[in-house]
This record gives structure tokens, sequence and C-alpha cells, in this order.
């Protein structure tokens, strides 16, 4: 799929949907993204952090993608009255994903399922929070029944390193798991974090399961599915 449709989807998608919203009266979630902030000089961020993002780089089509979307979201509230809810969400795991989707916690879990190393990119020492996916459900309920526009960090402070992220997965999976390093990305970022305080005070939302918690109901899923393809 070529790259520009990660921008496409998020501008034009976001735009017709916003229309839609608009002739019809219905208020607006916009599932945004940790992204917006970039390669982030605030540790951890909150909501008020403009970002630190490279508009040519690599990753730019979703990056500022993302940002746009917002942008035009806040547009259509203030312009036309949409009622619009925003949403950034960090790092999501859990039951159901996609094996294959290049996610980091789904890439460890299935190579240490399928006997193979575990692949980090870079030191390993880049940071990551990671939010079990009924946390982030309950979070955009609560976003969608309250009376605040956002933006809302959405996502479990903890924070852990690919390094010590692996170290969970051969906990949970296999210990003797190993890990083959490669050369980082382009663009990744050093650290992501979110301050939450925004989403505790005003939706009275904050996440329950830590990531030792959701992880075997993950590798359990995928256990499952892995099996069954022969």
């Amino acid at each position: 799929m070529p790259l520009d449709y990660d921008y496409k989807t998020n501008v034009m998608g976001t735009l017709n949907m916003l229309g839609l919203a608009k002739r019809i009266g219905a208020r607006f979630l916009i599932t945004s993204t940790s992204e917006v902030y970039g390669d982030p000089l605030e540790h951890p961020q909150k909501e008020t952090y403009w970002g630190n993002v490279n508009p040519i780089g690599v990753r730019s089509c979703y990056d500022e993608g993302k940002r746009t979307a917002e942008t035009l979201a806040m547009d259509y509230h203030r312009g036309a009255g949409v009622e619009v809810r925003i949403a950034r969400i960090f790092n999501t795991y859990g039951p159901r994903m996609c094996i294959d989707d290049g996610r980091v916690v789904s890439n460890f879990v299935s190579q240490v399922l399928r006997k193979q190393p575990m692949t980090v990119y870079g030191d390993g020492k880049q940071t990551r929070s990671f939010q079990y996916v009924s946390d982030l459900v309950d979070g955009l309920v609560a976003l969608m029944e309250g009376d605040h526009v956002g933006p809302f960090n959405l996502g479990n402070p903890g924070e852990f390193t690919m390094l010590e992220l692996a170290e969970v997965v051969k906990e949970t999976i296999d210990s003797s798991a190993t890990i083959e390093f490669k050369p980082n990305t382009a663009d990744d970022p050093h650290k992501r974090k979110p301050d939450i305080t925004k989403a505790r005070e005003l939706l009275n939302w904050e996440p329950k399961i830590p990531l030792k918690q959701g992880l075997p109901l993950m590798v359990t899923d995928f256990q499952k599915r892995i099996q069954e393809e022969g």
C-alpha cells in the first residue's frame, strides 16, 4: 500500500466524515495518536505540547496526517458547530490484533511463539507506554459521554524500554527466547509516555491493567491463532 494512503485516509477520510457529522448533527470522535508529538522534547507529554515532528520524514505521512485531522476537527467545531472529541491514543495491545501488523508488542509475541528471535531496532533503550485495549475502550466511552472536546491523552503511563518489554515477553512465554538487534528506523521517537492528568481530572479515567496482567491475555489469543496456521 502506498504510504500516502495514510495521509489521504487521515485528511480526506476525516474531512468526509466531518461533513457527514455536520449534515446529520452527530458527535464526531477522532482517534488521533501520540505520534502527533513526534520525537518529543517534553517528557512525559502533556496535551499542551505542540510536538517535534519532521514534516518530510519517512513517518511524516502518518504523523502529519493525524495532526491535520485534528486541525480539521477543530475547524469544523469552531466554524460549523460540530461536536467533536479528540483522543490521542498511545500504544495499545490486546487479543484479536493482526498477528503481523508490525507493532512492537505483536512482533515480539508472534516471534517468540514461532521460536524466532525478537527483533529490536537500535539499542533497545527507546521507551514506549503500553495500554490494554479494554482500558482504551473505557477511555473512549468516557470521552464521548462527556462534555469536553479534548484533546485527551489516552495511554498507560507505565514506561518500558524495548529491552524491558522483551524481558516481559520472555517471562510470559519462553525464558529461552533471544533478541536480534537491527539498525534503527528513521525518526524513531526516543521516548514516549503520556501525562494523563487531564483525563483523570475531566474524564475520571485512568488505565487499570498493567502490562504483566494484560500481556498473557494477548498471548493466549495469539498462541491459538498461530497454532491454527499449521
